[in-house]
């Protein structure tokens, strides 16, 4: 104890005083865009450049959801960006726990291959993802149509389509982040012996009791890490919302910040900025409630 505090109440040396100088004036550096933002979505009159407000307001906050269809962007955000966390949660949870029992040959191959599936730009796939998407979209839309009467057929289409619907993005932007959460919780798994579930198998529980009362609670470090990725992704994922969406019903956040920013007459850089703050919040906020489960994952997950 006393040695800890002896090093503690060391003087720094030259060495450590001039790196932590480069690092302070690195992050100061780094923060100084965040700081436009902030400050510039309170002024009344915003420029492109740093500087103090002559007029603090709110206004560019209210115009958001008052003038433009702000609200209706950020619900249609967290509707996609939510539920295909959900899916890449429960699918890479189950998936994770099957790669790590298993002990097929086949094993190691598939968990490269799907990882192979990351290296791959984006950009790469999305002539073959939009024309699978397109076919499945027309059968979709034949079916639809069929039993749905015609007024209908349009609100259904934007639920179940897989061309500008809901459907197609949360499959596309779960597909997308399903391989990282696959590793992230086989690697977990590997970390929970198994004499947890003999234990429980013991007691005479079911496969879902086991599920339930075992696998999850000891899981849910690794389950919070693979979501947090999974969600800071997708929210802030711009290429495929933009490729896969066309309706002004369905227009998402990142949208509605790229529309704004390529309007032909003068930007409005109070709206611009106050709509980042609010883009930027829900993953702000999603790692502060994930941040120990990912701490615990990527130091060790379960011990025993």
């Amino acid at each position: 104890m006393s040695n800890a505090a002896t090093q503690n109440d060391a003087p720094l040396k030259p060495t450590d005083m001039a790196a932590y100088g480069i690092l302070t004036l690195i992050s100061l550096y780094c923060a100084i865009p965040f700081v436009w933002v902030f400050v510039a979505s309170l002024d009344a009159e915003p420029g492109q450049f740093l500087a103090w407000p002559d007029e603090w307001t709110l206004n560019n906050y209210i115009d958001i959801f008052t003038v433009h269809d702000g609200l209706l962007w950020i619900v249609n955000s967290l509707i996609i960006v939510g539920t295909a966390t959900l899916v890449v949660v429960v699918l890479g949870g189950l998936g994770g726990y099957a790669l790590s029992r298993s002990t097929g040959w086949w094993r190691r191959p598939f968990l490269y291959t799907i990882i192979l599936i990351r290296v791959v730009p984006p950009t790469a796939l999305i002539v073959p993802l939009y024309k699978v998407l397109l076919t499945a979209n027309a059968a979709v839309g034949t079916v639809v149509r069929a039993i749905v009467p015609s007024d209908l057929v349009r609100p259904t289409m934007h639920i179940f389509g897989f061309i500008d619907g809901y459907l197609g993005i949360i499959l596309v932007l779960a597909a997308t982040q399903l391989p990282l959460a696959l590793w992230i919780m086989k690697t977990f798994f590997d970390t929970i012996p198994r004499d947890y579930e003999e234990a429980a198998v013991m007691d005479g529980a079911t496969l879902m009791q086991r599920i339930r009362r075992v696998l999850i609670p000891l899981a849910l470090p690794g389950l919070g890490a693979a979501g947090l990725f999974a969600f800071i992704i997708a929210w802030g994922d711009f290429l495929m919302p933009l490729i896969f969406l066309s309706s002004s019903e369905l227009q998402t956040l990142p949208l509605g910040l790229f529309r704004a920013y390529m309007r032909v007459n003068q930007l409005d850089y109070g709206f611009m900025t106050a709509l980042a703050v609010i883009y930027t919040l829900p993953a702000v906020i999603a790692f502060g409630f994930a941040r120990r489960f990912l701490v615990q994952t990527f130091s060790g997950g379960v011990k025993g």
